[in-house]
């Protein structure tokens, strides 16, 4: 399974999103810390979940992090992040 893969399966399986989309922009970082041949070490997540109502937008990056923490742990080097409730 790709991490690419396995990051959209663990943020639908944990937060449920109404809209996700996982995108992987290692290749433009070709030559920065962190970037590997074949890519998958840096991504942007776009997603949106009833599980960030009510939460500022460091809570709901902390909330995306913590589920995603064993991407990190399997070659994830950065992640942009934009989280928002439904409605916004």
């Amino acid at each position: 399974m790709t991490l690419q893969h396995w990051i959209t399966q663990t943020l639908q399986e944990s937060l449920q999103p109404t809209d996700l989309t996982v995108i992987d922009e290692s290749e433009k970082h070709h030559g920065h810390a962190g970037w590997r041949e074949g890519g998958e070490t840096h991504f942007q997540v776009n997603i949106v979940s009833q599980a960030f109502s009510g939460k500022s937008r460091v809570a709901r990056h902390r909330l995306v992090n913590e589920v995603l923490k064993g991407a990190f742990d399997r070659g994830l080097h950065a992640l942009a992040i934009q989280a928002k409730a439904p409605g916004e």
